[in-house]
């Protein structure tokens, strides 16, 4: 069993320091949040003479492609040296690791940042803290390393604040993440470049998928939960991937009533990726704990296997107990 301790942040940078080498690792099915966190501390550590790789068991979305960068990211079978520690950014439990969770364990130096409050503390060494990004965290880490926040990582830590908080929307947005926004913009951050990449630019399969999904919506308990369902015939006859539904869920949760939004995303036969959101009557953290999975009081999110009607049944019933 793995002894846990939690540090400060400064503690946390002074530990990591003592390592020539770190491997980083971003959790699977990867948002703006976990890649620009890992990302930005790869430059960091490189900057500072360190031996560094970012490592991800998905593949990166298209829409990601704006950072030609990340072509960098390695999957785990592609890590073939060893490396003297290993830090996880934005995960929250062993199972976000995907595929890659064996390879981080198998390091005694282990660290974890992260902004869920549903972290499980799962390294050697975690610091978790609930603000609206973990990129928010990473600004203040990359500082207490020591490290000059440049242009580049400057856009890395933008893009992770960006994509958490809906481009500034949601109510996670508090005076720090905006505070921290304004100085990566002063540090060379192109706001408006990645905000219209994120959020404006989308392709065509993307486009009619949302259209089609959201048809479909059903509603719930006096129209207080509202249902969107992505199931395999919506990708082939759309001609889109998995990873184009991002910001789907924040459609019905905009809805006059609708306290809280479900997204039901088939990942496989029989299997769902389940994403919860709430104005904040409801803990969907504790929902979502029922099923394994976490995250926050308002966004979290589980994996749920099973027939679709069924699934279904189980999440309405939840979000009723709740």
């Amino acid at each position: 069993m793995q002894t846990t301790k939690m540090i400060t942040l400064k503690e946390i940078a002074r530990e990591l320091l003592k390592y020539d080498s770190v491997l980083i690792f971003s959790h699977a099915r990867p948002d703006g949040d976990t890649l620009g966190s890992a990302m930005a501390v790869k430059t960091a550590l490189l900057n500072a003479g360190k031996k560094a790789e970012v490592v991800c068991a998905s593949d990166i979305p298209a829409k990601y492609e704006f950072f030609p960068s990340f072509k960098s990211i390695k999957k785990p079978h592609e890590i073939t040296e060893k490396f003297a520690a290993h830090l996880s950014v934005d995960i929250s439990v062993e199972s976000m690791f995907g595929d890659g969770y064996d390879l981080y364990i198998k390091n005694k130096n282990l660290f974890n940042i992260d902004h869920h409050v549903s972290n499980s503390r799962y390294a050697k060494f975690n610091y978790v803290k609930n603000e609206a990004a973990c990129c928010e965290i990473i600004y203040d880490f990359i500082k207490e390393l020591g490290a000059e926040i440049t242009s580049e990582i400057a856009d890395y830590l933008l893009l992770g604040i960006i994509t958490d908080t809906g481009n500034f929307a949601h109510s996670n947005v508090s005076e720090n993440t905006l505070l921290v926004a304004s100085k990566l913009v002063s540090s060379g951050a192109r706001l408006h470049e990645i905000s219209y990449q994120m959020f404006k630019n989308q392709s065509k399969e993307r486009a009619v998928l949302f259209g089609r999904v959201t048809s479909k919506m059903k509603f719930f308990l006096d129209d207080k939960l509202a249902v969107i369902s992505v199931l395999e015939d919506d990708f082939k006859s759309t001609g889109a991937s998995s990873d184009m539904t991002e910001g789907f869920i924040d459609f019905p949760l905009s809805i006059s009533g609708v306290e809280v939004a479900v997204s039901i995303m088939q990942s496989k036969p029989n299997a769902f990726k389940i994403s919860l959101r709430s104005k904040g009557k409801v803990d969907v953290n504790e929902v979502a704990s029922i099923f394994g999975g976490g995250g926050h009081v308002l966004a979290s999110g589980c994996m749920i296997c099973g027939f679709y009607e069924d699934v279904k049944d189980k999440i309405i019933k939840a979000v009723s107990d709740a």
